[in-house]
């Protein structure tokens, strides 16, 4: 994946959160920022002189073990002199050997970060190969998503059903690779997987291949990614599937929409699954074409609730409509819809296609895949039903800590980046005050940033610069700091004042209010402005749409 300006980033956690979900179903982080975080988490001097070009992981798992193993070809193409690379593998994980040209090189290890130190000079422009062999039993996911790792259960006949979800703790928890989410590989990735003959891997992209081995009763499923790709995104999905799909008629053409779920579920799978069609179809008009026609697009039945690996988004949420059954909006509108199959697809957009460089700037994926669920109810539902969603998902902000994390450090900002970062772009919509430019740039955001990391500056810069309006102010508010704008206002006769408190210093945003009847724009500032009514104690009403407290001071 194209980086389009230097700086740092971080494998994010771009899953399902609500605060409905009970405290153990989020990403758990340390206090301290620790070596390995630093390692795992910037751009070091072993990881900026050379850029991913493609992954050949091809793999054996064993279920009767739990045990992986096999090796990881890892192509990179010089982009300055450079004497040592970096990877990561995370215990109980081995790095067994790794070589260049058949000859092994000297390898060194820091935590779970490994240096490599090829055997002869690496010159620019070139492209080379390092092949790196592992094994292991890896981390046994505790609470996937959110505790991540692999999952190893049986499916109600008792048959294995295996699947990765490592997004957070990274990818390097079972196989080694450039554990950082600002380079992806250019070319994509050959995931090959072996399995015992009786069970099916589901990977990214498209089967290119099924190898059977019956001395070892085996069979090798062998996936090709064409699209750079993320490694976290990088999945297995292992079990007794059976495959349906359809053809879509999108923006660029025919779409193969695929379908994997196990056996016993095929025929509720084929009526509820049509929330896949009709999320792209929604996303599509939106956001712009899907980013990975090459690739197709799958729903993938897993052993956990979901995940946003490109084109094979997990899924796990029971078909049924909701959360786990539930409404997180509390309107009514999120029982129209199965939220993970929406959610998740709708990272194929802000995640997959535009990745953030940094985990800091975990909002680009989840504030704008929040939001995304708003649209899908516009697009199927009409705009007030959308908008009622949207606002119904406030009583989940929390106001506990800014959106944006620490810089550099791996680490995250507050889970507010769902709620009210898709609250923040609900109210940037109502700014701006023009449908047909906010779809324009929403779309504009997919093209110009397509399959590249950014920063999450250069999305806020964008949207003010193509919006003609400096949206600084909002940004900083609602991403850099935890209080909620106080619009305080009153009237006295025809004389109405306002102004705006519990802001950041400069906080500007305009603010539409029906006042007597008439919907009117106020500009209020730090300091009380004023305003003339046309009758005595006209009726003030600001737009709901605002995420805003409005407070009348005088209470009349």
């Amino acid at each position: 994946m194209k980086n389009i300006l230097p700086g740092l980033a971080f494998i994010t956690l771009a899953v399902l959160f609500s605060p409905l979900l009970a405290a153990k179903d989020v990403f758990k982080q340390g206090q301290d920022i620790s070596h390995q975080d630093v390692l795992r988490g910037s751009v070091t001097p072993e990881r900026a002189w050379w850029d991913l070009s493609h992954y050949h992981l091809d793999i054996s798992v064993d279920p009767k073990r739990q045990f992986i193993s096999g090796t990881n070809t890892m192509s990179y193409r010089v982009l300055s002199p450079g004497q040592r690379l970096q990877v990561e593998l995370q215990p109980p994980m081995k790095l067994e050997s790794v070589t260049q040209d058949g000859e092994a090189l000297k390898v060194e290890q820091d935590g779970y970060s490994y240096f490599i130190t090829p055997n002869r000079e690496q010159e620019k422009g070139e492209e080379y190969h390092l092949v790196m062999a592992f094994s292991g039993q890896p981390l046994v996911a505790e609470n996937p998503p959110w505790d991540g790792g692999i999952t190893w259960q049986k499916d109600e006949n008792g048959i294995d059903f295996i699947a990765s979800a490592v997004q957070g703790v990274g990818a390097s928890v079972w196989w080694p690779n450039k554990d950082h989410a600002y380079d992806e590989p250019d070319n994509g990735a050959l995931i090959s997987v072996e399995v015992p003959e009786h069970l099916m891997d589901v990977s990214n992209g498209r089967l290119i291949k099924v190898e059977e081995n019956p001395q070892r009763k085996t069979k090798t499923y062998h996936w090709q990614v064409v699209n750079p790709i993320s490694n976290y995104g990088i999945n297995i999905n292992i079990g007794d599937y059976v495959h349906f799909s359809e053809v879509y008629q999108g923006e660029l053409g025919p779409l193969d929409l695929d379908y994997y779920v196990l056996r016993d579920n095929l025929t509720k799978a084929k009526k509820h699954f049509q929330d896949g069609r009709r999320t792209i179809e929604a996303f599509e008009y939106w956001f712009g074409p899907y980013p990975f026609y090459e690739d197709g697009f799958k729903l993938v039945e897993a052993p956990y609730l979901g995940m946003e690996h490109q084109s094979s988004v997990t899924y796990g949420n029971g078909f049924q409509k909701g959360y786990k059954g539930r409404d997180r909006s509390g309107t009514g509108w999120g029982m129209e819809f199965d939220f993970i199959i929406v959610h998740e697809a709708g990272h194929e957009w802000f995640a997959n296609n535009i990745t953030h460089r940094d985990i800091a700037d975990m909002w680009i994926h989840e504030s704008f895949t929040n939001y995304s669920e708003n649209l899908f109810v516009e697009y199927f539902y009409g705009k007030q039903a959308g908008s009622e969603y949207s606002r119904g998902t406030r009583q989940n902000v929390l106001n506990d800590k800014p959106i944006i994390g620490t810089y550099n450090a791996n680490r995250e900002g507050s889970f507010d980046m769902y709620p009210k970062g898709g609250n923040m772009l609900h109210t940037i919509r109502q700014v701006i005050d023009n449908d047909v430019l906010w779809r324009k740039i929403l779309r504009g955001l997919n093209k110009d940033f397509y399959h590249k990391t950014v920063t999450g500056k250069q999305v806020e810069q964008y949207i003010s610069r193509h919006s003609g309006k400096d949206l600084s102010k909002i940004f900083d508010q609602y991403l850099r700091d935890v209080r909620v704008p106080v619009l305080e206002y009153f009237v006295k006769g025809k004389l109405m004042k306002f102004r705006w408190s519990n802001t950041v210093e400069g906080f500007d945003m305009p603010v539409k209010a029906n006042i007597g009847g008439e919907w009117l724009w106020l500009t209020p500032g730090n300091g009380w402005s004023e305003f003339q009514l046309k009758t005595p104690d006209a009726k003030v009403e600001i737009d709901s749409n605002f995420y805003i407290s409005v407070l009348n001071i005088l209470g009349n």
